[in-house]
């Protein structure tokens, strides 16, 4: 399922992990980055790369002025402006399994546009 997983100090400290690319269909690739901090805070970032386009998605839990402080960025681009309040569970194992159920989503639905 996974080509690599590896931190990544950019500025921050974060685990960055690669889709195999069988995994998915035609020119796509894929990845996930996920953000935790000490206090719970946490961002998952979700991106998907096609030939034409670049399409994201964000789980975030942090202190912020656009939103509650659990919230989520939808796809297509994960903008700030369309981001949706949310409640997230409070252990990371949880909030792990919430977002690779939605990323089997995606993939699902990939595979069934062919």
């Amino acid at each position: 399922m996974f080509d690599s997983a590896a931190l990544v100090e950019d500025g921050r400290l974060y685990l960055r992990v690669v889709f195999s690319e069988a995994y998915y269909p035609h020119d796509t690739s894929a990845r996930f980055e996920i953000r935790w901090y000490r206090n719970d805070d946490f961002t998952v970032h979700y991106q998907e790369e096609h030939r034409d386009r670049v399409w994201t998605c964000r789980w975030d839990r942090h202190p912020n002025t656009h939103n509650s402080r659990d919230h989520f960025h939808p796809p297509p681009d994960a903008s700030r402006s369309n981001a949706e309040d949310a409640h997230w569970p409070p252990d990371h194992r949880d909030v792990c399994r919430i977002v690779l159920d939605r990323i089997e989503e995606c993939i699902e639905t990939l595979w069934e546009r062919g």
